[in-house]
């Protein structure tokens, strides 16, 4: 399985895709045609992409869409995720990412919209996710919005999209999603650290 240091193949990396994405959705960080996963094979260019408009929990390696850092389809038959601007950019800049989680993580979106800082406040969070960087509103879809993530993602493993939801990135689909993860427990401790501070006599 990816995530244990073994070389992966093409087909079981899309396989992973999928696996990933129907985990996000099971745990209620997307929503049926919110959010989008890709993750490509490491030393190469060319990515593999959830497409646009469908039902994001019942994703086969058949639906995936493969492109290039210019966003042209390679290969598949689908319409790759309206947000594949953003996954291109995240991977011009950094070549060390081979995976990129965009989830719609609630708690985190409500907080951040809400102004509160999203700072890492357990040690697993620290070690995880390191500093937050929350970029501000952009349209979804948009180059301007990617821009500005090619702008902020630097070293970072985990960005905040304003009213947006969350961006976990990492060396594999794995680390990814542990980053995408760690943002919604760490806002949940957040709310409840707060929670319990407005309670307290």
């Amino acid at each position: 399985m990816e995530g244990e240091g073994s070389p992966i193949s093409e087909e079981d990396l899309k396989k992973e895709i999928c696996k990933t994405i129907r985990r996000l959705f099971n745990r209620r960080l997307i929503s049926c045609l919110g959010g989008n996963v890709s993750a490509r094979l490491p030393g190469h260019s060319e990515f593999w992409v959830t497409p646009s408009g469908l039902f994001k929990g019942g994703l086969k390696p058949r639906d995936l869409v493969k492109v290039n850092l210019d966003c042209k389809v390679i290969e598949g038959s689908l319409k790759p995720s309206i947000e594949t601007p953003i996954h291109a950019a995240i991977y011009r800049r950094r070549a060390d990412v081979n995976a990129i989680v965009h989830a719609h993580n609630p708690i985190t979106t409500a907080l951040t919209i809400a102004g509160v800082e999203m700072r890492p406040i357990t040690a697993e969070a620290a070690m995880i996710i390191g500093e937050v960087k929350v970029i501000p509103w952009a349209p979804p879809g948009s180059e301007k919005l990617a821009n500005i993530v090619g702008e902020y993602i630097g070293g970072a493993k985990a960005l905040v999209l304003m009213k947006h939801g969350v961006i976990g990135v990492g060396s594999n689909l794995f680390e990814a999603e542990a980053v995408a993860e760690a943002l919604e427990e760490n806002a949940m401790a957040l709310l409840i650290m707060s929670l319990l501070k407005k309670g307290a006599p």
